[in-house]
């Protein structure tokens, strides 16, 4: 049996270090519009897979032919990525109210 080097592995962890290190420093407005886009992509995946769910019901309600598993996934799926959104902006809201809370 044949054994591979580790070195290999390490060779990419240390290039991948030196890329990390390269990159520029993004400014404030890059950052902001880096984060308006990472959130409106994870408002819109919730939101698709409401559509999802609700089209997945609707055909089970019309009496096409989908499986009833199936409809039920896909319902706690949004469910639960739903859930996780309304917790994310909880703890966001949480997180802002104790900044503005602090005495300067």
């Amino acid at each position: 049996m044949a054994i591979t080097p580790i070195t290999l592995s390490v060779a990419n962890t240390q290039t991948m270090d030196e890329t990390n290190r390269l990159k520029v420093a993004a400014t404030p407005f890059e950052a902001q519009q880096s984060f308006a886009s990472t959130l409106k992509d994870a408002i819109a995946s919730v939101n698709n897979q409401q559509i999802q769910s609700d089209a997945m019901t609707q055909k089970l309600i019309n009496g096409e032919d989908v499986d009833l598993h199936e409809v039920m996934i896909t319902a706690q799926k949004a469910g639960v990525t739903l859930n996780a959104t309304l917790e994310v902006r909880n703890k966001a809201i949480e997180a802002y109210q104790e900044i503005m809370r602090m005495s300067i």
